[in-house]
């Protein structure tokens, strides 16, 4: 699954020359982050990571990602709404993972006095890697689905024209004039503009509920901006705003500093350490409130790692989407091996098989953001302390997807220029509006390849560990 440029890999004063030409390609697209340093300062930028070259994808996976996104649409859409499915497949989870318990609560609470809220936004990003099988063939296989502040879809609409930049440098013009057109900004703005229209104020604002440290802030200005462009005023607060300054109508219409808020869009509030106690209450406000919501918490709880181990147990998918075969047939030859470990005979059977072969798997608590799933030594080692307890219970288990290596060079600040071994992850983002029972948009929203050295097993381009990629289709 070589690119065309492996020769390239190995020119060493090629790759100085073209390096330097990416770096300032990179600052003149806006593929930028704020530093480690001054992370809520934007006097003091730098370029986010990327490869100096765009790593090859074969063409029949990355069309096949592309051509089930609708499906993961609809099916994070009806998990959304099963509230039965909800609970028989968080039952066990909640009792032990206080972060799903919270959250599972705020959602009980918020059903049973009835949800105000009728126009429903998913933005979610569908992550999966290539698995080389032992004859060389590779297989589509998905890692997770994001349906809370996926990012990246800003700087990954800049990197492309980078890239081409690049190849043209090192004199692959033909190369250069393939790389695809990408712009998920656009994808992810358009749906929160439609939710923005049916929802049905003009001086309504659209918020983004962000972190108090923003590094990642150019990403989200990316979207942020095509609203602008669409006349729609966008608004930046943080779940404490929204304890001190936000309040409900009489017809739960949502406030903030005395102005109507249409979408509340989340780049904050999917990891445990966000919440204190008034941050809980905060987001027990934006919910209770009639703005729509990306995402409702019921539509976080589908992306628990929980909820896709019970996606592959047989049946499932028919239930779920009745009538639509071939969706679920899409779905399902994207799945790798997911397994549970609840108490009982067939969790003890997996957490032993586990224990014997580490390396065949990956450990998952029900987290995103990059950076938190377990492997090989340290799989076993938490393995054999949790498993007698209950609390192996907010795990899941999933087969070990074993991709093809390939080398390039990782362009980041302050590091020095040399040649890695690679694997890549690609990532589908995926945008649908809901208004009552209508779907009135479904649709893959553009696409975001990420890059890591072979000797990191997890994390994400905000975790620092992966860096931002373009696809080149072989």
């Amino acid at each position: 699954m070589a690119a065309p440029w492996q020769d390239v890999v190995r020119d060493a004063a090629a790759v100085r020359e073209a390096a330097a030409v990416a770096v300032d390609a990179a600052l003149l697209a806006g593929v930028l982050m704020r530093t480690g340093e001054q992370p809520n300062a934007s006097d003091v930028v730098n370029y986010a990571p990327f490869t100096l070259l765009p790593s090859a994808v074969p063409r029949p996976l990355f069309e096949q990602a592309y051509a089930v996104q609708q499906d993961f649409n609809l099916l994070v859409d009806a998990i959304s709404q099963n509230k039965e499915f909800l609970a028989q497949t968080l039952a066990s989870t909640i009792k032990v993972d206080d972060f799903t318990a919270r959250l599972f609560q705020i959602y009980m609470q918020v059903l049973e006095e009835g949800l105000a809220q009728t126009v429903f936004l998913g933005i979610n990003r569908s992550d999966y890697m290539f698995d080389c099988g032992l004859d060389g063939t590779g297989a589509l296989r998905q890692i997770e689905i994001n349906t809370i502040a996926a990012s990246f879809g800003g700087l990954t609409s800049r990197t492309a024209d980078v890239h081409r930049l690049v190849l043209k440098v090192l004199g692959k013009n033909e190369e250069a004039s393939h790389l695809l057109p990408n712009n998920p900004a656009k994808g992810l703005a358009l749906g929160i503009a439609k939710a923005w229209e049916i929802y049905g104020s003009q001086r309504a604002v659209v918020m983004f509920l962000v972190e108090d440290i923003q590094r990642n802030i150019f990403d989200q200005r990316c979207v942020e901006n095509e609203l602008w462009n669409r006349n729609i005023r966008v608004i930046r607060r943080r779940f404490r705003d929204v304890f001190e300054q936000g309040s409900l109508d009489g017809s739960r219409r949502l406030y903030m500093d005395g102005q109507e808020v249409a979408v509340v869009y989340y780049r904050e509030g999917y990891v445990p350490q966000t919440y204190d106690q008034q941050n809980w209450e905060a987001r027990l406000l934006l919910e209770r409130s009639r703005a729509v919501k990306c995402p409702d918490i019921a539509t976080q709880l589908a992306g628990t790692k929980k909820v896709q181990q019970e996606l592959s147990r047989p049946g499932t998918l028919e239930k779920l989407l009745p009538g639509r075969p071939e969706a679920v047939a899409r779905i399902r030859a994207t799945f790798a091996g997911l397994y549970s470990l609840d108490e009982g005979e067939e969790g003890d059977r997996i957490t032993a098989t586990a224990i014997a072969d580490p390396d065949s798997f990956v450990l998952k608590p029900q987290r995103e953001g990059g950076g938190n799933n377990l492997y090989g030594e340290e799989l076993r080692q938490v393995l054999e302390k949790i498993k007698d307890s209950p609390e192996r219970t907010s795990y899941i288990l999933m087969d070990k997807i074993k991709p093809q290596p390939a080398l390039n060079y990782l362009l980041r600040a302050h590091s020095p220029l040399r040649v890695s071994e690679c694997i890549s992850e690609l990532g589908i983002f995926g945008v649908y509006v809901r208004q009552g029972q209508e779907l009135v948009l479904n649709q893959a929203a553009g696409h975001l390849l990420r890059t890591k050295a072979i000797e990191h097993a997890d994390g994400g381009v905000a975790a620092g560990v992966a860096v931002l990629d373009t696809p080149y289709l072989v």
